[in-house]
């Protein structure tokens, strides 16, 4: 197993992936930068779903989101999923079929279309070129006009809603979580909670500085080898939600995962871990109110 020195991903040459892995990203629509060519990926049908790429209108442009939910009649609940920097390639449209097939509407914004598609990509820096200019306050504005999308659909009951993200999205599942009052529960996957040590030093707020803003409760499921997130970060956000009296807010931390144990077209992948941060999610939405009605 390759050990991951930063949490946005490895590089091809950490994986040596073959022509035939490279092209397996291509056709499979997976991100070319972290697949790894041992990768078996899970794949749900969309057999009993609709699934369709949706605009969404923020103040600023029109953006397209993947949206799949299950295509029997009736109101299902809302989970806006958040990707990693590799924008919307397949493993994040199966996670929303995922959800489809459990009685969810799902829901993943292209954060990234205004500058372009990190998916198809194998530069790292042009990468976080395209990462770097959605700001945060650009994502919840996004995040808003999802919302905002949902609540004028039938099919959608977004007074029961929930926000799930990886990596990238995991920090804006937090944040989303603490400067917006539109989701009832939210679960971050190895999303960054302060400060790297080699990020510069401006006014941006990162989750730590933020706790006590939780309008709700968060989740987070975090690798205990994740080397570009500290242990000590996890602590530092622990003892902030502790000091805030967020105690329906917790993190859990698998000892001997990655960062990207829930990605299964990488290298990181653990299936155990997986398995079980999912099933900790669903029960985290469900004991908020963000659960299909024949749960």
């Amino acid at each position: 197993m390759t050990t991951l020195t930063r949490p946005e991903g490895t590089k091809p040459s950490d994986l040596n992936l073959s022509r035939r892995g490279l092209a397996v990203a291509a056709l499979g629509g997976y991100a070319v930068f972290a697949l790894s060519a041992q990768a078996e990926p899970i794949s749900t049908p969309e057999t009993g779903l609709i699934t369709e790429t949706v605009q969404l209108s923020p103040a600023d442009a029109q953006i397209p989101a993947y949206l799949a939910r299950p295509a029997a009649d009736g109101t299902y609940p809302v989970v806006i999923v958040v990707s990693e920097i590799f924008g919307i390639h397949e493993y994040i449209r199966d996670v929303c079929r995922r959800l489809a097939q459990l009685g969810y509407v799902a829901m993943a914004p292209d954060f990234f279309a205004r500058a372009g598609d990190p998916s198809g990509m194998s530069d790292y820096a042009e990468i976080r070129k395209i990462v770097a200019t959605a700001t945060d306050p650009q994502v919840m504005g996004d995040l808003s006009a999802a919302m905002a999308f949902l609540k004028a659909q039938t099919y959608a009951d977004a007074d029961a809603a929930a926000i799930t993200g990886f990596c990238w999205g995991g920090n804006i599942t937090w944040q989303a979580c603490q400067r917006l009052n539109l989701f009832k529960a939210g679960v971050a996957w190895y999303g960054r909670l302060a400060r790297p040590a080699d990020a510069p030093a401006d006014e941006r707020q990162w989750p730590v500085d933020m706790a006590a803003d939780l309008s709700a409760p968060v989740l987070g499921l975090y690798a205990g080898k994740d080397q570009g997130i500290p242990l000590e970060h996890v602590d530092q956000m622990r003892a902030a939600l502790t000091a805030a009296g967020k105690t329906d807010s917790e993190i859990i931390v698998y000892p001997e995962s990655q960062h990207g144990f829930h990605a299964d077209y990488r290298s990181a992948y653990d299936a155990a871990a997986a398995k079980d941060g999912w099933a900790r999610m669903l029960a985290h939405f469900a004991a908020h109110g963000v659960a299909p009605k024949a749960a």
